[in-house]
């Protein structure tokens, strides 16, 4: 199978996993993570996340996907960006990684990720872009599975088509 880039609501895609770009507490914060426990059922999933604990940048954890049209939501929290040299791109292709391995043990066909750590982590929409794309064409060489890349603003969207044409 092969992945898409799409300007969309990441609430409303019908999939078999949501990736929510989580807060490290059990607390949920702005932006996608917002929209997604505001989808989900706001109390719901703060209870199951609340189960998990905290999250350390790189990891994925699983809970279920509650009022979204997803089974499953995989929760991941990307790396702030410093600059680049505090290894943040590896953190950042961890995160894509686990969260692909842990679709995968739940047998999901499909899977919608946002651009992990390009809003509020700051980290270069072009780099974000680049280690996405990097992580899903290696993940395909071998699986199968849906891959779908939202982004919000028009403004990278754009960047994408610049970047893969």
């Amino acid at each position: 199978m092969a992945f898409q880039i799409v300007r969309a609501d990441i609430t409303k895609i019908q999939a078999d996993v949501i990736v929510n770009s989580a807060n490290p507490k059990p607390v949920y914060g702005s932006g996608t993570d917002l929209a997604i426990f505001k989808a989900a059922g706001e109390e719901k999933l703060l209870k199951a996340r609340q189960k998990i604990g905290e999250i350390r940048p790189g990891e994925a954890c699983l809970t279920h996907g509650f009022q979204l049209p997803a089974r499953y939501i995989i929760h991941t929290v990307a790396p702030v960006w410093q600059g680049g040299g505090y290894g943040e791109e590896r953190t950042l292709r961890a995160c894509y990684e686990n969260s692909l391995v842990l679709a995968e043990k739940k047998h999901a066909k499909s899977i919608v990720f946002p651009l992990l750590a390009a809003g509020t982590c700051g980290y270069p929409r072009a780099e974000a872009l680049k280690t996405a794309v990097s992580v899903f064409q290696t993940f395909l060489s071998g699986h199968e599975m849906e891959i779908i890349l939202t982004v919000f603003d028009r403004d990278t969207f754009v960047l994408s088509g610049k970047i893969f044409s």
